[in-house]
Formats: structure tokens, sequence, C-alpha cells
């Protein structure tokens, strides 16, 4: 450890290009919130005047803090080839938060400011458990099995992200495949672009380019992005407050999701500082935790629904040989641009043909995850937990319009979306406690669905007493035969042993 204080540069050449493979990583997450909002019927007003700038403060405030974490850390080992963690809005998590929370909450209500006021009471819960979570370490991620938990964020990601966004993808045939393909082969086929332009950025520049010249969109576009260029004041609000009444009692089911893609973000931070680490720049996980929650919270008490977290692209950037300069200058950047309008205007003349299939691909990429990340004994627990999101979706996007056709095609599509999140964790725990011959561990989720189910958070519309009946009935017979199978287990254990010590002997 280094006593001297080193000279440190706020700013240095290298610097540049890290900003730039950063600004369009968040630029990116933001034209696809203000296009998908724009296009599920949120008024500008909320999106440019309020979800913007609020997701700017916690971007912000999150690449401030890193670029003083790097400064620290340059001092204490008297180094100054030391990067700042790349830091802003997780694009699995805010899809997951885009299509679980706002959407889902905007139908179903009707309000568009409601259901707003919902996301940023889920969001600040969210940041909150992230901080609990950097303190407390890991007792739900050791007591809820892995694939259980990922997989049913796979179906989120089957459903809401990957394969809504391709039905938009599909809308613009020539724009849409074409900008699908650059996404596949750059990211995936990982084969550079021209000039070595990011693949997303140069997706989005084709598919605007080609939307226009195919005579998708007209140039009117262009005068109503610029007509979106003023002044947004940043200003905090209690809306996070006013949803969390909401949040626990009619919505108490989105509890479920909060849950799940809250611990998968708190994952996502620590693997990416421990990726920085191995590439020689030690950071606390535990503090980068906070540090996320802490810029989360933040966010969603200036109108800003989405959580943040350190981005894998900081290992990048230490290649480049960047500092804390293109951290810093991406927080100032950002700040202007969402205060101006920058990011409305830009976010108006791009088609949303052109930015669906990035988040084709961040729906794969999440499904991919699910499977890559658990034992292949697992993948049968992993696609459970992702079925009761096929019903979520049909009845969030069908039934208020064509209740009769749903209930004619299956009686159990409603009921099996209600508190999908729930049943998708419970199901997949208990088929990989079957997996491993676990059957106390799987009696103890049934009896939970069973309580779930008899509370109302499973299996039905709202929260009250003997909600599902017939539900909390069969997850209780299958509690009983999970407790006839463990004894079958034990006994059989007993009686091989005598022959394994013959065996031996």
């Amino acid at each position: 450890m280094s006593t001297k204080s080193v000279n440190y540069p706020w700013y240095k050449k290298e610097d540049t290009d890290a900003f730039f493979s950063l600004f369009q990583n968040n630029l990116a997450n933001f034209v696809l919130i203000t296009i998908t909002l724009l296009a599920a019927g949120f008024p500008a007003s909320i999106v440019f005047g309020k979800v913007i700038p609020g997701a700017a403060v916690a971007v912000v405030f999150g690449n401030l803090y890193y670029a003083f974490l790097a400064n620290r850390l340059a001092q204490k080992e008297g180094r100054t080839d030391v990067t700042a963690l790349s830091y802003g809005i997780s694009t699995p998590v805010m899809a997951v938060f885009l299509f679980g929370i706002l959407l889902p909450t905007n139908a179903i209500t009707g309000d568009p400011e409601l259901a707003w006021k919902i996301a940023l009471a889920a969001a600040f819960i969210s940041g909150l458990l992230e901080v609990i979570i950097s303190f407390s370490g890991n007792w739900i991620r050791n007591n809820i099995p892995r694939p259980a938990m990922l997989g049913a964020l796979a179906g989120v990601a089957l459903t809401f992200i990957a394969g809504e966004m391709l039905f938009r993808t599909f809308q613009m045939p020539v724009v849409g495949l074409v900008v699908l393909a650059i996404i596949l082969v750059g990211i995936i086929g990982k084969l550079s672009m021209p000039f070595n332009i990011p693949s997303s950025l140069f997706a989005i520049i084709i598919g605007t380019v080609l939307a226009f010249t195919l005579g998708y969109s007209d140039t009117s576009k262009i005068s109503e992005g610029l007509a979106n260029i003023g002044f947004y004041p940043i200003l905090p609000t209690l809306a996070p407050f006013e949803g969390i009444g909401l949040l626990f009692t009619t919505f108490i089911a989105l509890l479920a999701v909060i849950l799940p893609i809250t611990i998968y973000n708190a994952i996502e931070t620590m693997n990416n500082v421990d990726a920085m680490s191995a590439a020689g720049d030690s950071y606390d996980v535990r503090e980068c935790q906070a540090v996320d929650g802490a810029g989360t919270m933040l966010g969603a008490l200036f109108g800003g629904p989405f959580p943040t977290t350190v981005y894998i692209a900081t290992v990048g950037s230490k290649w480049m040989g960047a500092g804390r300069g293109y951290s810093i200058l991406n927080a100032v950047v950002f700040f202007f641009a969402a205060m101006f309008g920058l990011i409305a205007a830009i976010s108006s003349i791009i088609p949303v043909s052109a930015i669906a299939p990035i988040l084709v691909f961040v729906g794969v990429s999440m499904i991919a995850t699910a499977y890559q990340s658990n034992a292949s004994k697992y993948y049968p627990a992993v696609a459970v937990a992702m079925l009761p999101y096929l019903a979520n979706y049909v009845m969030t996007r069908f039934n208020n319009a064509a209740g009769e056709v749903v209930a004619n095609l299956s009686q159990g599509i409603v009921p099996l979306g209600q508190g999908a999140m729930f049943t998708g964790i419970i199901l997949g725990a208990i088929t990989v406690f079957i997996i491993d011959r676990n059957y106390i561990k799987a009696t103890i989720f049934a009896f939970v669905a069973a309580l779930f189910s008899f509370v109302g958070l499973m299996h039905a519309p709202s929260i009250t007493i003997n909600a599902a009946q017939d539900f909390t009935i069969g997850y209780i017979a299958i509690a009983l035969f999970f407790i006839y199978c463990h004894f079958k287990v034990s006994k059989s254990t007993i009686q091989s042993q005598p022959e394994n010590e013959k065996k031996v002997a």
C-alpha cells in the first residue's frame, strides 16, 4: 500500500474512446425507454419531463461516485492506471421493469401517471433491497435455487421482451431484419462493424437511415424530434411514496417481480466488479452494490423508474486504458442531454423497428443465461419456471379485449398468469429439489405455494382470505405427496447401506 499521493489525471486521451462506448450504451437504453413508453401510450410530459430526467439523475450520481472511487483506489495503491467502473441503467433489468411493471400496470389501470408512480415505488424498493443485500449478503440467493429465479425471469424475457419486440421488428420487415442481422453478427458473431462503430449504435444508424430512405418514416419525424428540444427541469418528486400504497395493496403481486430482478441485478454487479478485479482494479463489491441501490433510489425520487448497475463494459474501458475522465464526462453529457431534451429529440427520430431488435437480443441473452449459468440437469427446472409467464402474457395482452376467447382457449390461463413470477419461482424450485431428491425442501415450497394461493398472491385477482381454494388444496396435496417421497427415499437409502458396507468389506 502506498502512502504517497499520486497525480491521477481528471481526463486523458484514452478516456475519449471509453466515453463514446459508455455513452452509446447508456443512450441506447434511454432511447429504448422513450420509444417503448411513447408507443405504449405514455404522454410526452411524463416520458420527457419526468422519466428521462430522473433516470439521468441516477446515471449522473453513479458515474461521479465511481470516478471518486477510482481516485480513492489510485491514491491507495499509488497507481495512475486505475479505471473507473462503467455505470448506467441495467438493460435486462430495464426491460423487466418496462414489460413486467410499467406496461402491465398501464394496461390494467388505463392511467399512465398511476403506472409511473407504481413503477417508481417498485424501483425505490428495488434500490433499497439492493442496499440491504449489500450488507446482509446472500440468504435469499442461497435458499431460492438459481434455476428457479433465472427461469422465471427468462419467462419475462421470452414473452414480453424477445417475443413482443420480435413482433415490433417485423412491423418494418426490411428495417427490422437488417437491424436484427447486424445485432446478431456484431454481438453474437463478434464481427466488427465499419469504422469499429459499436454494433448496437451501427444497427440504430442503419435502421434509421433505411426507414427514412424506404419511406417507412417521413421527414416530419425529424421536425417533431427537434420540437422536443427545450428545457426539462430536474426536480424531486413524492410520487414513489404515492405508488407504494398501491404496490402493497392492489399490485402486491409485483413484489414477485421486484425481488428476483433485484437479486439478479445485485449478482450482475458482483460479477462485473469481480471481472474488473481480475483485470487489475479491485473494488469493494458490497460498496458497489450499495452505490447501485442508492443510485436507483435517488433516480426514483427524481422520476426515473429504472434500476442501475455496474456494466461489464468496464473491462473494455480498462483495455482501452481509460481512467476516471470518461465516467465524469458521461455524467456531464447526460445531465445536459436530459435537461435540454436532446434524448427526446433523438428518440422521436429513431423508429421502433430500428430499436426493437436490440431488445430481442436482450431477451434471448437472458434466456441463454438462465441455461448457461446452471448445470444441464436443471434445464427442466428452468423450462418449468418460464412457463407461467406465457399465461401471464396472454392474460395481460388479450384478456381485457377478448376475455371470452382467452377463457375458451383454456380456463387455466388467467389464474396461472396471476402472480406468474411467484408461480414460476416456486414451480422451478420444486423441480430443482425433485431433481436433487430433496423432498423436504420441495414440501416447504409446496406449502408456501398453498399459503400464497390462500391469501391471493397467486392464482387470484386480489389479496383476500381463501382467494384460490382449489389451488390451495392442490398444493397441499402435492406437499403431502412429497413427504411420502421423502420417507420412501430415506428408507431405500437405509436399506442400501448394509449392501454397500458388504461391498467395501
